[in-house]
């Protein structure tokens, strides 16, 4: 494993592209004595002409000689232990050179594996070239030395890079089966990067890809935000299908669309399309509108089921339906509940925005989550030509002058009427208001 070297000439990388927090911690390092190097996606990313979003280092000192270094820094993890260097809210991440399992005592408290191969804790440090063993693909094991500023190349990631290519560091197998989600992975650098997965890295997916339910469902969410919120939304999902990787992650709606309904495919894809527009416009995205798309078609599955089978009201089916759905799920990937609320919001919003008599519409504009819902609506229109009438209604009674907004089935006429004073509930229907009994005036004492 020697590394090709690139020298201050040989390669782009300049510290003015690298953020001021890291240098602190490179400069930190290597002051102390201790060997320094941004590592991994940093490196790759300003080697193709990218801005990373995040600077990771990589260092022989171990976890606690950092901390000892900075009054800044915490530890944390077990599986891997890691210091973080705290700048408000920016985190550096430090690592410390992975060692080989075999090269140490197999305590458990080190080094533990899973019966299926996967790597349950990993506290075991040795050297840079042992570390760039451990990485998971080529083009992660570069190294930019803060020393003398040159760019270390192992495993040929420098020529993958060049080839955009993507390939896994080792045996394919036994890598996925130390961590399953490197299948993730592979498809979202594929993805974001434009990257092509070599016949080696792809071979063993389709048949490892149920591995993914041993991940606990919280590190999933995680991931899955990474892969369907970094603006490569419509071809991540496809490789996903690809693979096999989508079924584990979400299988209420693999089942679905297992059932022959390609509609909530292209729901779902339109969804991503539309999340991946507002990405690249540096517009806000929530997960909660991702996963209620992801998720829309179990819930419409479900409730028509309730209806026909069960014999439920539409309003009781769809909430047992969607209870049932976010139970199922939060099984395979942790929906938090901050964001299982509001999926329910714009889920029963879509039922809600079909009434559109009396006040309710004005009611439903102050609704904190209408835009969602009325967005959702929308994509569902793209492709259900019953639902454009009432998106184009809602569309127009938004944009409209608030003193002109008329609900269904009432004449411009009647506005006058309806801001009226509702009529006494003891009134019989179209009797007049009954008179408010005037209370004597007291007279003035002399």
């Amino acid at each position: 494993m020697q590394p090709v070297v690139l020298t201050r000439d040989q390669h782009g990388i300049s510290r003015q592209q690298i953020s001021d927090n890291a240098l602190k911690v490179l400069y930190r390092l290597n002051k102390g004595g201790y060997e320094a190097y941004l590592v991994g996606g940093g490196v790759r990313d300003l080697l193709l002409g990218r801005q990373p979003k995040d600077f990771d280092v990589a260092t022989n000192a171990t976890p606690e000689q950092v901390k000892g270094l900075f009054s800044n820094c915490r530890l944390v993890g077990r599986r891997f232990r890691l210091a973080h260097v705290l700048f408000g809210r920016d985190v550096i991440e430090v690592a410390t050179f992975r060692g080989h399992h075999h090269s140490v005592n197999t305590s458990k408290h080190v080094s533990s594996r899973s019966k299926e191969g996967m790597l349950l804790r990993d506290n075991v440090y040795g050297t840079i070239e042992e570390d760039a063993e451990r990485r998971d693909f080529t083009v992660n094991a570069l190294y930019y030395n803060i020393a003398d500023f040159t760019v270390l190349g192992f495993a040929g990631g420098l020529a993958d890079l060049e080839a955009r290519r993507l390939d896994l560091i080792g045996d394919p197998e036994t890598r996925y089966r130390e961590d399953p989600v490197r299948m993730l992975r592979a498809v979202r650098f594929s993805a974001k990067l434009g990257l092509s997965i070599s016949p080696r890295t792809e071979a063993p997916i389709r048949e490892l890809a149920p591995l993914l339910t041993d991940i606990p469902p919280a590190r999933l969410f995680e991931e899955t935000l990474k892969l369907l919120l970094a603006g490569q939304g419509v071809e991540t999902y496809r490789q996903l299908q690809h693979y096999g990787l989508f079924a584990p992650l979400f299988p209420e709606a693999f089942e679905v669309m297992g059932r022959g309904n390609n509609r909530y495919g292209r729901f779902i894809e339109l969804a991503l399309a539309n999340t991946d527009e507002r990405i690249a416009q540096e517009q806000r995205v929530t997960p909660a509108f991702l996963y209620a798309a992801l998720l829309w078609g179990p819930v419409e599955t479900r409730t028509q089921e309730f209806v026909n089978e069960g014999g439920l009201g539409y309003h009781d089916a769809f909430m047992l339906a969607a209870d049932e759905v976010i139970s199922r799920q939060v099984k395979s990937v942790a929906i938090p509940r901050r964001f299982s609320t509001v999926v329910r919001d714009i889920w029963q919003l879509q039922d809600r925005l079909t009434k559109r008599a009396g006040k309710r519409p004005f009611r439903l504009l102050e609704h904190p989550k209408f835009r969602a819902g009325y967005d959702f609506l929308l994509l569902r229109a793209e492709l259900d030509p019953r639902l454009r009438e009432l998106a184009d209604w809602w569309t127009d009674f938004q944009q409209a002058n608030p003193m002109e907004r008329h609900p269904v089935g009432h004449h411009p006429a009647d506005r006058q009427q309806q801001s009226r004073p509702a009529r006494n509930s003891n009134d019989n229907e179209g009797s007049s208001r009954k008179r408010k009994r005037r209370r004597p005036r007291r007279k003035k004492e002399s």
